[in-house]
C-alpha cells in the first residue's frame, strides 16, 4: 500500500463531460440497486500492476466470507487505469491501491479500507462498515455516553478519519467530547493509537517537523503499530529531513532495529501473524539501512527477501502472483540482473493475459540495449493495454523505435495513440508527446 488519502471532490473540464455520463452510470446503477435492496455499496479500486491487489484477490476476496459480503452489498469494481476508474479515484482522492470504499444506500461514505489486509482484519472491518447505519457523521452521534458501544463508534470514526486524511477535523471533534467519554475512549488501546496517528498526520500536514517527529516517535515506540509500521515510518523519514546528518542517523538506527525485528518475526518467519504487505516492510527496512549508511545491511535485506520468496514459491510463479512480483522487485533491488531476466521471462509466460509483464520485460531488455527483442514485447504489451497504461506502453515503444532509427514509425505511433486517448491522462500524454521526433 502507498500512501494517504485526502478526501475532496474535483471538477472536470467540459472536454471530459461526454465521458462522465458513462463513467457515472455504473455507480448510479449500483446506488439504485442499493436503495432498492436497502444495502450498502462496496466500491473496489484495483489495477493490473498492483501487487497488493494480487494478494487480496488470491488470499482474501475469496471463499464464503466474500460470498457473504457480496450477498449483503452491491459490489462495484473500478480499474485505476481505465477512464472511469481514474475519474472516481480523483473524485474520492484515492491514493492507495487496492482501496475499498463502503457507501450507504444514500451514497454517503461509511468508511474505507486501504491496502493489503489479512482475512480476519479485512472481513472484521468490512462487516462492521456494512452494518453501520448512516454516514460517518452518524458515528459521531453515537458517542453520547461512556459505554463500550460509544467507544467502538469513536474508534471507527478515528480510523476512518485517518484513512481519509482528516486529522485536524477528527482531533477537533475528540476535543469536544465530555470528560467521562474522553476518558473511556482514551482507555481503549486501539483508539489511543488512532489518536496518536492522527496527531502525527496533523503535524505532517502542517509541516511542523518537530511536532511530527515527537508524535511519530510515540506511534513507532513498541510493537502496537504492528504491520503498519512502514507506512508511519515513511512519514517519520519525511519529518526528519531537516535534521543534521548525525542526529538523523541516530534516530533512524533505532527505527532500523525495530523494522528488522518486524521483518524477522512477521515476514521471514513462518507465522500465523505474517504481515500481508511484506514488500513495504522489506523496502522500508532496506531504506533505513541506506539512510544510516549501512550498504551491506541494505543489500542483505533484499538478498534474504529474494531467498525467502524463492523458497516459498518453489520457483513457480503460479504459486502466488503477489509473492512472485515481490521476488521480481527484490532481485532488481539486489542487483541480480541475470536472475531477474530469467524470472521476468517466466512471469511473461505465466501471466499472458494482461500487459504488465510483457511491458516490464520490454523495459528491462531496452535498458540493456536489446531493442529488437524489447520491441517485440512492447508490441505484445500494446495488444493488451488500455487507458493510461496504453500511453505508458506507447512511450516505451516510441523510445525503442527511435533507438532502432525508425523515427517515422515512432511519430506515427505517438500521433495515433494521442488521438485515440483524447483529453484523458494529461500527464502521461505530455510525456508521450515530448518523445515526438522531428519530421
Amino acid at each position: 500500500m502507498k500512501p494517504f488519502v485526502f478526501f475532496s471532490f474535483l471538477l472536470f473540464s467540459a472536454a471530459a463531460s461526454a465521458q462522465e455520463l458513462s463513467v457515472s452510470k455504473s455507480l448510479e446503477d449500483a446506488l439504485a440497486q442499493a436503495k432498492a435492496r436497502r444495502q450498502p455499496v462496496v466500491v473496489e479500486f484495483h489495477a493490473p500492476w498492483c501487487y497488493s491487489c494480487y494478494y487480496m484477490s488470491r488470499n482474501v476476496l475469496t471463499g464464503p466470507e466474500w460470498t457473504e459480503a457480496k450477498s449483503r452489498a452491491v459490489h462495484v469494481e473500478f480499474d485505476a487505469d481505465q477512464r472511469d476508474g481514474s475519474h472516481w479515484m480523483q473524485a474520492w482522492n484515492v491514493k492507495a491501491l487496492p482501496s475499498y470504499i463502503v457507501l450507504g444506500e444514500d451514497g454517503k461514505e461509511l468508511g474505507r479500507i486501504l491496502g493489503e489486509q489479512t482475512r480476519d482484519a479485512f472481513y472484521g472491518r468490512l462487516y462492521t462498515l456494512m452494518g453501520l447505519q448512516g454516514s460517518l457523521q452518524a458515528l459521531q452521534s453515537q458517542v453520547t455516553a461512556a459505554t463500550p458501544q460509544a467507544v467502538a463508534a469513536a474508534r471507527e470514526f478515528l480510523r476512518s478519519s485517518h484513512a481519509r486524511g482528516e486529522a485536524r477535523e477528527a482531533l477537533a471533534w475528540i476535543g469536544t467530547l465530555p470528560a467521562p467519554i474522553l476518558t473511556a475512549v482514551s482507555r481503549d488501546k486501539d483508539s489511543t493509537l488512532w489518536i496518536a496517528r492522527l496527531e502525527a498526520l496533523r503535524a505532517a500536514q502542517s509541516r511542523d517537523n518537530p511536532a511530527c517527529l515527537k508524535a511519530e516517535g510515540a506511534v513507532l515506540t513498541g510493537n502496537t503499530i504492528g504491520c503498519e509500521r512502514p507506512y508511519e515510518l515513511s512519514r517519520y523519514l519525511a519529518c526528519a529531513s531537516d535534521l543534521a546528518p548525525e542526529p538523523r542517523r541516530a534516530l533512524l538506527r533505532e527505527q532500523a532495529q525495530r523494522m528488522q525485528a518486524l521483518l524477522d518475526q512477521q515476514v521471514f518467519a513462518e507465522s500465523a501473524t505474517r504481515c500481508a504487505d511484506e514488500r513495504s516492510i522489506v523496502i522500508g527496512t532496506a531504506g533505513l539501512y541506506e539512510e544510516i549508511g549501512d550498504a551491506p545491511g541494505q543489500l542483505l535485506t533484499f538478498v534474504r527477501a529474494a531467498s525467502n520468496a524463492r523458497e516459498r514459491l518453489k520457483d513457480d510463479p503460479r504459486t502466488d502472483r503477489n509473492l512472485a512480483d515481490n521476488l521480481r522487485v527484490y532481485l532488481e533491488r539486489a542487483g541480480k540482473t541475470d536472475e531477474l531476466g530469467i524470472w521476468l521471462g517466466q512471469l511473461v509466460v505465466t501471466y499472458p493475459d494482461d500487459y504488465v509483464y510483457a511491458y516490464r520485460y520490454a523495459r528491462f531488455l531496452a535498458a540493456k540495449g536489446e531493442h529488437a527483442q524489447a520491441l517485440q514485447l512492447y508490441e505484445r504489451a500494446a495488444a493488451k493495454s488500455y487507458g493510461v497504461n496504453k500511453l505508458k506502453v506507447a512511450q516505451g515503444q516510441a523510445e525503442t523505435l527511435i533507438a532502432l532509427d525508425r523515427a517515422a514509425e515512432a511519430r506515427a505511433l505517438i500521433e495515433a495513440t494521442l488521438q485515440a486517448n483524447g483529453p484523458w491522462f494529461p500527464e502521461e500524454g505530455a510525456k508521450l508527446r515530448a518523445l515526438m521526433p522531428p519530421a
